[in-house]
């Protein structure tokens, strides 16, 4: 997704704060398939994080069209 931030899930079960660019914003969570996003939704939501969920994850995103890039942003695989 263009302008993603990665944060792994580990991290965010571990207690790590978003970055300082998404503190204090809403947020949209994504992972490959939708099922790690679910999670870290709720832990985000259970923070005061308002945070939403792109369902069926980056598979569906691409599905549908959407752009998919690597940290470049030239067009990428989804791993």
């Amino acid at each position: 997704m263009p302008g993603a931030l990665h944060l792994p899930l580990s991290r965010l079960r571990a207690g790590t704060a978003l970055p300082e660019t998404a503190q204090g914003k809403p947020v949209v969570v994504i992972c490959r398939s939708g099922n790690r996003s679910r999670t870290a939704t709720r832990i985000l939501a259970a923070r005061g994080v308002k945070a939403g969920d792109v369902a069926g994850g980056m598979t569906a995103w691409a599905g549908a069209g959407l752009p998919v890039t690597v940290d470049r942003g030239t067009s990428g695989p989804i791993a």
